[in-house]
């Protein structure tokens, strides 16, 4: 039977021979899921032997990986905002680009003690109202979507991160289902053009919900329903605050004018292209 250290080794160079350049990464966490055991136990123990179930684990994640299933997938969990977020094949994996928009929102937001009401379109795994809800103490937020499956895992990211007394997972196509005022919108909606999608990379197109991804001919309809809503959901001083594509930012300063919208911040991601845009009422 493989020692840890030896199957950590093979797996990698499995991984590097396929052509994943994160292969050393990957080798690491999928080990780690398949032994079920803390990080500090390949330090402390590399030479304990992996029992069947663990090499029959491990074997399988392999398999998968190499079909070019993204590792959070497999492992069923991702990091954002340095918490805990499960997945599920309803939710994209949160990405650290879109740590971005909750940075964003929150250097704009003048008093993080306030009792804020916050809405989230498109809320996925709830990992951008999560993040908000814990960095705000006294805030209320409200998550929707249009899946069922997507919502229960939001819920469970809100229980598993402590904030489910504080927050509601709603089913709605957008604002349809939704009254009252906000005092900070957030979205991170789908905003690839439709004829794009088939042309992206394998593990998106192959295992991200298409419904998450598709933002129409242009990519720009949630965007128009998003800013077409924000006079009737923002209150006053409230803000907008939503990703985007890296090619989206002179459309959004366009469709702003449109909805008497005021620009406030274009931010950039870490790769340095415009990945949010806040805004607030004229």
């Amino acid at each position: 039977m493989k020692t840890r250290a030896q199957a950590l080794k093979d797996l990698r160079r499995t991984l590097a021979e396929a052509g994943f350049d994160t292969a050393a990464l990957d080798a690491r966490l999928l080990l780690l899921a398949a032994l079920r055991v803390p990080a500090t136990e390949l330090i402390t123990r590399p030479d304990a032997p992996l029992t069947p179930e663990q090499d029959e684990a491990l074997a399988a994640f392999t398999e998968r990986r190499l079909n070019h299933e993204p590792v959070a997938r497999i492992v069923g969990e991702r990091e954002f905002w340095g918490l805990p977020f499960r997945l599920s094949p309803e939710t994209l994996v949160p990405r650290p680009d879109t740590e971005t928009l909750v940075e964003t929102a929150l250097a704009l937001l003048p008093d993080r003690q306030a009792p804020l009401r916050i809405v989230d379109f498109g809320t996925g795994s709830g990992c951008i109202l999560v993040a908000l809800l814990h960095e705000l103490p006294n805030a209320t937020g409200l998550g929707i979507d249009l899946s069922f499956g997507a919502l229960a895992t939001a819920r469970a990211n809100a229980r598993l991160n402590g904030v489910d007394d504080r927050g509601r997972f709603v089913l709605s196509r957008w604002a349809e289902a939704i009254a009252g005022r906000f005092d900070l919108i957030v979205s991170n909606p789908p905003y690839i053009a439709s004829d794009v999608i088939p042309a992206l990379d394998r593990e998106v197109r192959e295992h991200d919900p298409r419904l998450a991804l598709d933002g129409g001919p242009d990519g720009l309809e949630p965007y128009r329903i998003l800013l077409g809503e924000a006079e009737r959901l923002l209150a006053p001083g409230g803000l907008l605050v939503v990703e985007i594509g890296y090619d989206q930012a002179e459309d959004l300063k366009s469709l702003a004018g449109l909805h008497s919208l005021e620009i406030l911040k274009i931010a950039h991601d870490l790769s340095g292209n415009p990945r949010c845009v806040a805004m607030k009422r004229l």
